[in-house]
């Protein structure tokens, strides 16, 4: 990992980073806008606060990604551990990955995203450590959704297919791995 004061790969300057923000703050305005034409819309305070710290932490993550790394692998995985995380805990908040979002065992996915979180700290963001740590996260998520299908077997199986983009991740931060290697061989 480089400094990203010696690093300028263009970030800062990328339609991608502009987008990203942008889309966040889209995506926050749309309910508010949406509850102006239409009552099927209701929203309140805390679900304003709730999707707008989900929204801007995922940003903010992946801000903190791209510059953590010249590496498009590594870059690529974390955008996809990001985006995985996002969507568990947007799936579970909205309606749950196993029966309805009041199913107490569904906060065991929320130890998934623990694991990967802890696992990439205790890494310090390098690429080997971050690997098994998504690669950990992939096997617990897999292993979890695999023991919620016999509460709902249709959430356990999509609730299980979550362990394929940490996997995913986990194989890019590999590569990122393995390329660092050879760089500096």
């Amino acid at each position: 990992m480089t400094n990203s004061a010696q690093q300028d790969d263009g970030w800062r300057r990328s339609w991608f980073r502009k987008a990203m923000w942008g889309g966040a703050a889209f995506l926050l305005l749309l309910p508010a806008v949406a509850m102006r034409f239409t009552g099927e819309v209701n929203w309140t305070g805390s679900d304003f606060v709730f999707a707008a710290v989900l929204l801007f932490g995922s940003a903010g993550l992946v801000e903190l990604a791209m510059r953590a790394s010249l590496s498009l692998a590594y870059k690529a995985g974390a955008v996809i551990a990001v985006g995985t995380t996002f969507l568990i805990i947007w799936a579970n908040a909205a309606v749950g990955m196993i029966g309805s979002e009041d199913n107490n065992y569904n906060l065991w996915f929320l130890a998934v995203i623990a694991l990967a979180l802890t696992g990439a700290l205790v890494a310090h963001l390098r690429p080997r450590g971050m690997a098994l740590a998504m690669a950990l996260a992939g096997i617990a998520q897999a292993v979890l959704g695999a023991g919620g299908m016999a509460t709902d077997l249709w959430g356990g199986v999509l609730s299980a297919s979550f362990g394929f983009p940490w996997l995913l991740s986990s194989a890019l931060f590999h590569k990122a791995a393995r390329d660092s290697l050879r760089r500096s061989a």
